[in-house]
């Protein structure tokens, strides 16, 4: 018996599936891990939050899906420059990069001319409301913070779904790597509660 022929079609979906698979083994080990305290974790990823609309905003700004993976990145880098430094947080240094492309935006006309932009925008500015309200109920009311952030990223995850399925703005691979990471990012802040 062939034991090649039947792994080959798993094997094959899971290759077709690499985004996925990818955020399944990078979320794994916050789940096996011993439990940080949640409103930590909350702050971490609450101070990171603006990194996703942020790149869909700068991916819609360039209209070239292609960048996708290098301004995440760049963001990334971002995140983990900030907080070495210590100096400032996360989540203000990606406001302030967001409020720049927004006004080399409306400067060049392309906001008030593409409504892919301006729905990323809003889009943007929507998520940074539940950034600011996670972050500051963190401090007051921490369960409800870690909710909030919680929710900003479980949303994320499906905005992520919509423009996978929509097969817009960002590349594919992204969406789909993004969606995952996002929802069990979600639900590990939800399960330290």
């Amino acid at each position: 018996m062939d034991t090649d022929t039947t792994s080959r079609p798993l094997l094959g979906r899971v290759l077709a599936r690499w985004p996925a698979a990818l955020a399944v083994a990078v979320s794994l080990p916050g789940f096996l891990s011993p439990p940080p305290e949640a409103d930590g974790l909350a702050t971490s990823l609450g101070g990171a939050l603006l990194m996703l609309p942020l790149g869909y905003l700068v991916v819609a700004k360039l209209r070239r899906r292609w960048v996708t993976w290098p301004v995440v990145v760049a963001a990334m880098a971002v995140v983990v420059v900030t907080r070495a430094l210590d100096v400032v947080s996360p989540a203000v240094v990606l406001a302030a990069i967001a409020l720049a492309v927004l006004a080399w935006s409306v400067v060049d006309g392309q906001l008030r001319r593409d409504r892919t932009l301006r729905v990323q925008a809003l889009g943007l500015a929507g998520f940074a409301v539940l950034t600011v309200a996670g972050l500051t109920f963190l401090a007051v009311s921490p369960d409800l913070g870690v909710v909030l952030v919680a929710a900003g990223w479980f949303l994320h995850g499906i905005w992520d779904l919509v423009y996978l399925r929509r097969d817009e703005v960002v590349a594919r691979s992204f969406a789909e790597w993004c969606a995952v990471i996002d929802v069990l990012l979600a639900v590990q802040l939800v399960l330290l509660l």
